[in-house]
């Protein structure tokens, strides 16, 4: 069986920073939220609105594409398939492209003109069963290498919570922690001690949260997120989560222990939250977890984007040796949950 790796990775983030002062000051309760204690977002990346350099989804994409083919050893020409993962799809402005798909504009725009392509949809899980995927492919054979891509022009999300909020406690809350960016990895099956992408699995919590990514009533507002908060706050649905890796584990001969994790990369949603979820899987494996990396006081929550943009923004400062071993584990709307075990050595950013 080929033993798959991460090839090389690219990231495109926009230059515009907004703030969460500058965000809070717009709602009308900005008083009663403290959004930076909550999350330890500081600062966001949004977008360019100017008609001659938008950033569209498809724009960050492609952006990040271009980083990561700039760093690999393969050309367009040479991928067999191309993955795109976003959940947003804009392809100028206000345009929500449903099809053709995403992954075949951009194969078509970077010229992979051989590659095959199809559109994945997971919410902010969609980066890691994009590779998901295509770990499965190159191992049963169907296909020798292939880029995973997302661009997220996520924030017009909250730019309809800021007009919409009008209580401390909304549904819409959970919008203000987006920022904006684009990644993409090349997989392929040359994997070896040094450089291997040992497991990767997903689940369906099965209390999950119910939410909607979609137009508002008044469809002039734009797209809006609305989650359930407090089911985000279950204890719950992260103990499953904990479980399920231990009982993945357990099956397939490992042990928490043995696997010796140096990093673990959380969906980056809430810095208190992300520690919270770490002490309960130290108090269920009984002992302390690999250290956490994270963006959030930078970039904040940019959606299926996030644990790539985590993995580039260290290693561009060189704070992951070679060799390490990497855990990744996906939130996605309170429904999807899992784990992505890779060592790495060949990355750099």
């Amino acid at each position: 069986m080929q033993r798959t790796r991460f090839e090389s990775l690219g990231r495109y983030t926009p230059e515009t920073v907004c703030s969460t002062d500058e965000l809070i000051a717009k709602l009308a309760v900005r008083r009663a939220i403290d959004l930076e204690r909550i999350t330890g977002i500081k600062n966001r990346r949004v977008y360019d609105s100017d008609p001659d350099r938008y950033e569209c989804s498809f724009q960050l994409a492609l952006n990040a594409i271009n980083d990561c083919l700039a760093r690999s050893e393969y050309t367009a020409a040479d991928l067999d398939i191309v993955i795109s993962t976003s959940i947003t799809r804009f392809h100028g402005k206000g345009i929500f492209c449903g099809a053709p798909a995403f992954a075949q504009m951009l194969g078509q725009a970077i010229g992979a003109t051989r590659a095959r392509h199809f559109d994945v949809s997971n919410a902010c899980a969609g980066m890691i069963t994009g590779v998901l995927v295509l770990d499965r492919m190159i191992k049963a054979g169907v296909v020798r290498n292939g880029l995973v891509v997302s661009g997220e022009q996520i924030t017009p999300i909250a730019e309809t919570a800021v007009r919409e909020i009008s209580k401390s406690y909304d549904s819409q809350f959970a919008a203000l922690t987006v920022g904006d960016a684009g990644v993409a990895v090349v997989l392929d099956g040359r994997g070896d001690d040094d450089d291997e992408i040992h497991y990767v699995e997903l689940m369906t919590v099965a209390d999950g949260a119910e939410y909607c990514l979609g137009m508002p009533s008044d469809s002039s507002n734009g797209i809006a997120l609305y989650t359930d908060n407090r089911a985000m706050q279950n204890p719950a649905r992260y103990l499953q989560a904990i479980q399920r890796i231990d009982t993945f584990l357990k099956e397939t001969g490992r042990s928490w222990e043995s696997e010796k994790f140096d990093y673990i990369i959380q969906h980056q949603f809430s810095r208190p939250l992300a520690e919270y979820i770490s002490h309960l899987a130290e108090q269920h494996f009984g002992t302390p977890m690999p250290q956490a990396l994270d963006v959030l006081h930078e970039y904040g929550n940019t959606a299926s984007t996030s644990h790539f943009v985590v993995l580039h923004e260290h290693l561009a400062q060189q704070k992951i040796p070679k060799g390490s071993k990497i855990l990744m584990t996906p939130q996605a709307s309170g429904t999807v949950s899992g784990h992505l075990a890779a060592t790495i050595s060949r990355l750099e950013a």
